[in-house]
């Protein structure tokens, strides 16, 4: 049976102009990132912290346009960072942000040098459908880190497969479900663009992604994106 990714309409209707990629990967493997890995994540650190500080950073055009689309959606930023203001808050504090593995670490270097949100999911285990919609509240979330389940609120942005939340909150915290490991052999790796984000940046940035990870973890590698003309891929 083939899986699909899909983005439901309504988010594109509220969102004119976003556009969300998906670089798929199957067949990598995931050890600990190699040392040239973890410098160019030190220097990404590093230049952040020359292009932005706390008091700055809430007013970067990239990280101001998630922060209007919580907010639109009737979510408060400051209490729920998008994914990538709190990456770079945490860049900002001055400490080198630990490494986690290859495929992980790829997509916070790609995320700190484009502040885009970027992160992996593993698809070993995912047997349906996964997408971006509304919640209806009746789904359930398990996060990574705590033994809780919980449901969103209807009308949040939700990343799913079927009622299984795998992010709530769009780019706020992910689940246990797809959390990715060293023994992951298969992932998506979602590049949000929003606007100001072009779609020209936005290629070339699941360009850069499909690169390092072809690189860094093997395996066969492309991307694809999604878009209100283009709602729906293959993850197969």
């Amino acid at each position: 049976m083939t899986r699909h990714y899909f983005i439901s309409q309504d988010i594109f209707d509220k969102f004119p102009g976003y556009r969300h990629g998906v670089v798929l990967a199957h067949g990598v493997h995931n050890p600990p990132s190699p040392p040239e890995l973890v410098a160019a994540l030190r220097q990404a650190e590093q230049e952040l912290r020359g292009k932005l500080s706390p008091e700055t950073i809430i007013s970067h055009p990239r990280i101001a346009a998630w922060r209007e689309a919580y907010r639109s959606l009737g979510v408060k930023p400051s209490e729920f960072r998008p994914s990538v203001e709190a990456l770079a808050r945490r860049v900002l504090k001055g400490d080198p942000l630990p490494t986690i593995s290859t495929l992980v670490d790829i997509g916070t270097l790609a995320s700190i040098q484009n502040l885009m949100p970027i992160g992996a999911h593993a698809i070993d285990h995912v047997s349906g459908d996964i997408g971006l919609r509304l919640a209806t509240g009746a789904e359930t979330f398990e996060p990574f880190g705590a033994d809780v389940v919980e449901h969103p609120l209807p009308g949040e942005v939700v990343f799913v497969e079927g009622d299984m939340v795998l992010t709530r909150r769009w780019t706020w915290r992910q689940a246990k479900h797809t959390l990715v490991v060293p023994e992951t052999t298969a992932i998506e790796v979602n590049v949000d663009a929003m606007p100001p984000v072009t779609p020209v940046e936005a290629e070339q940035i699941c360009q850069q992604v499909a690169a390092l990870v072809a690189r860094f973890c093997g395996g066969t590698v492309h991307y694809e994106i999604i878009s209100a003309d283009t709602p729906r891929i293959s993850l197969d």
